[in-house]
């Protein structure tokens, strides 16, 4: 099972930026599992909603021919918490895509209003220079994810 921690894509810009959201319900059992008596939606996954939002926009950038994978949490710095009820913003830009890798700026919003930096590198891994040989098929970007964005595509340049 591959857990998807944003529910859709706003804005999506060809190798630029992307913009999707995740609107956090009690109904979640992550929420619980930290406090249950005060569930909250942790920083870790949205850091990771933000990898998700971020690699598939530098995946998108060469037509998802690549195997892009979080290579470093360049920063990760929140001044809230998210509980139940409220909506995520996840605000991604390419700041650098080379070869072998890409490097993002990420701004989180809550309910509207900014909160949280992380910005990520993300490696190329059909591009490694180790050696390592890794399976032909695309097992980083699967139908689940492109069918998140694939909307925002059609018709779209790029």
């Amino acid at each position: 099972m591959r857990w998807i921690w944003i529910d859709k894509f706003l804005e999506f810009v060809p190798g630029k930026r992307a913009v999707a959201i995740k609107n956090v319900s009690l109904a979640e059992e992550h929420v619980h599992d930290c406090w249950e008596a005060f569930p909250t939606h942790p920083a870790c996954l949205m850091i990771e909603g933000m990898a998700q939002t971020a690699g598939i926009l530098v995946g998108q950038a060469r037509n998802f021919r690549e195997k892009v994978i979080l290579a470093k949490v360049a920063r990760a710095e929140f001044d809230d918490i998210v509980v139940p009820g409220d909506q995520v913003t996840f605000q991604a830009e390419i700041e650098t895509l080379a070869d072998e890798a890409a490097s993002t700026r990420g701004t989180l919003l809550k309910n509207g209003k900014p909160f949280a930096r992380v910005d990520l590198m993300f490696s190329h891994i059909d591009q490694n220079l180790s050696g390592v040989k890794f399976p032909e098929e695309n097992f980083v970007f699967t139908g689940q994810f492109e069918r998140l964005v694939a909307p925002l595509l059609e018709g779209a340049d790029g």
